[in-house]
């Protein structure tokens, strides 16, 4: 039950700590519940706790656990690992496409419906952040390792499947990784559709996902009040069973996807981290390198959480985007320019040609690439989805529901293009026009620095990036710890750092375990596993916010 607000109360509604009260019009949801109210406070050894005990106690249990029986059989894990990988893309693959499907349809349907007009905090709420600002955060706020890791392996990767194209082994099955069939001999129609299907694993989809889960948190706590985690936005669904155990689930469920999916982009960051550093300075790339990177780097992120946010992950963000700029710019200046700038048209062309048939859940001939990348990579986008929704919700009070999704879907997607389009286009230019065959023979994890090799400032360039990586890597690190931490605080956005530091260690300690325990298979499989139910709770939740939005005033 709910009931129209139209005065901005004194204090946030129903103690939701944190969570400013709304301006001018707005549909407040009346609960009895107080945040925190199920909460355990507590000082052992003079350390201040103030924690969810359900949700925090199973979380972490669980998590604790897979810790220890993953380090414990290593040998045993990688084969459960890489069998769990295989069933889930083979036979469930279909649901990451088509939920992906969902998110963003519901997204374009809300921009073009009245329910656009909608403004998040309430109807006289104004924006924290100008636009300069909050379009940065959102460029930042799911950009990261994957750009570093995928930047030039992917388009490299598609554009050499896509040219070989289909075969098929001696079992009547198709064998390779081409897309869409590949372009088989077709050097022009192998690179379109190597832009093109690089470009839809980071565009419009993706950012679906984000732009419906921070829609929703936005509104349920902004506009009716409610704490800051993701039981809130199915108040409509279960009602004041959302705090009990039906809330606690989905809680958990929200953990344990943020949790794995941080930690897939920390290893992979840890395994390109590995590979520059032996690349440039001879470190060999072995798991006794990966174990020290992962605890040195963690450490780093236990500081930051001490500084703060303002002086902690604002500052080292701030370095990131710079130096993912310069290093942008650079790829672009000394590259191919005239083949990036017109690439940069040539390719939104190609993946809109190409969307319908990319994001096709069902009868695919290509079955390895929908289902060993696609699927993959939309288990992994929509695990991270709490974490960057919860963000992104936080810094965009004051826009309007149409504003907010225009923005969320169109500025991290062209950002997107442009990224990928300037290292892709110069890997593949290196390959197709000078014959170096080196960065398309070399690991994943060092193809980025191989393409560098063949521009000037070779160590530079790759210090930088390197340094990118390891960067994104703290602040991930220290903003997903912030997240989990506060799901796992009953919604407070202020619990006791000391939560922090416990969600940091076990993020660091998880990456090392699945990565001693099954490699980038281990991983991958992990983002799997927690994207597919929190894939159905998403679905569930477009119901959610869609009655949400209904009740809302509409700004004029």
């Amino acid at each position: 039950m709910s009931h129209p607000q139209d005065e901005k109360p004194d204090e946030p509604n129903n103690g939701s700590e944190g969570i400013p009260a709304p301006e001018g019009a707005a549909n407040l949801i009346d609960t009895d519940y107080v945040i925190g109210q199920d909460n355990i406070t507590a000082s052992p050894l003079g350390i201040n706790v103030d924690l969810h005990g359900k949700v925090f106690t199973f979380s972490s249990i669980v998590i604790l656990l897979f810790v220890i029986l993953t380090l414990a059989l290593q040998d045993q894990m990688e084969p459960i690992f890489n069998s769990m990988f295989s069933f889930l893309t083979t036979n469930l693959g279909w649901v990451f496409l088509l939920g992906a499907n969902v998110f963003v349809v519901l997204a374009l349907v809300l921009i073009f419906t009245p329910l656009g007009k909608v403004r998040i905090g309430g109807a006289d709420a104004t924006p924290d952040f100008g636009y300069a600002g909050w379009f940065s955060m959102l460029f930042a706020a799911g950009m990261g390792i994957g750009l570093m890791f995928y930047g030039v392996s992917e388009p490299l990767g598609h554009y050499g499947t896509a040219f070989g194209g289909i075969s098929m082994g001696e079992d009547g099955l198709r064998t390779d990784w081409a897309p869409l069939g590949g372009a088989e001999g077709d050097q022009a129609g192998a690179i379109e559709l190597g832009m093109s299907a690089t470009i839809f694993h980071w565009g419009f989809h993706p950012w679906g996902a984000y732009a419906i889960v921070g829609l929703s948190l936005a509104i349920f706590a902004f506009n009716k009040g409610l704490p800051l985690t993701m039981r809130s936005i199915f108040y409509p669904i279960l009602g004041e069973r959302v705090w009990g155990w039906p809330g606690h689930v989905i809680d958990i469920l929200a953990v344990f996807a943020t949790l794995f999916g941080l930690t897939t982009s920390l290893g992979i960051g840890a395994t390109q981290a590995a590979g520059g550093l032996n690349y440039l300075f001879g470190i060999p790339a072995s798991d006794a390198t990966l174990v020290l990177l992962i605890l040195g780097i963690t450490v780093v992120a236990l500081g930051s959480i001490m500084l703060g946010v303002d002086k902690g992950v604002q500052r080292l963000s701030q370095l990131n985007m710079v130096l993912a700029l310069l290093l942008l710019l650079f790829v672009i200046l000394v590259g191919p320019t005239l083949l990036i700038a017109t690439g940069v048209v040539e390719n939104l062309i190609g993946y809109v040609t190409h969307l319908p048939a990319l994001s096709m859940p069902f009868g695919r001939e290509d079955a390895n690439f929908s289902q060993g990348w696609t699927a993959f990579y939309w288990a992994w986008w929509i695990a991270w989805s709490p974490f960057v929704g919860m963000f992104i919700a936080r810094v965009s009070r004051g826009r309007t529901v149409r504003e907010f999704l225009i923005s969320v879907l169109v500025v991290p997607t062209l950002a997107s293009v442009v990224w990928m389009t300037a290292f892709g286009t110069t890997a593949i230019d290196q390959v197709v026009s000078s014959g170096i065959t080196e960065v398309q023979d070399a690991a994943l994890e060092l193809q980025l620095f191989t393409m560098l090799e063949y521009l000037p400032l070779t160590a530079i360039t790759s210090f930088v990036g390197i340094t990118l990586v390891i960067v994104f890597f703290i602040t991930s690190s220290d903003s997903g710890s912030l997240v989990i931490d506060s799901i796992t605080a009953g919604g407070k956005v202020d619990a006791p750092k000391p939560q922090r530091i416990f969600w940091a260690l076990i993020e660091g300690a998880l990456a090392i375990a699945l990565l001693l325990g099954g490699g980038l298979a281990a991983l991958q499989t992990a983002a799997l596993t927690t994207g597919l139910p929190f894939t159905l709770v998403l679905l569930v939740g477009c119901y959610a916010i869609v009655k949400g939005l209904m009740s809302e005033p509409r700004a004029s």
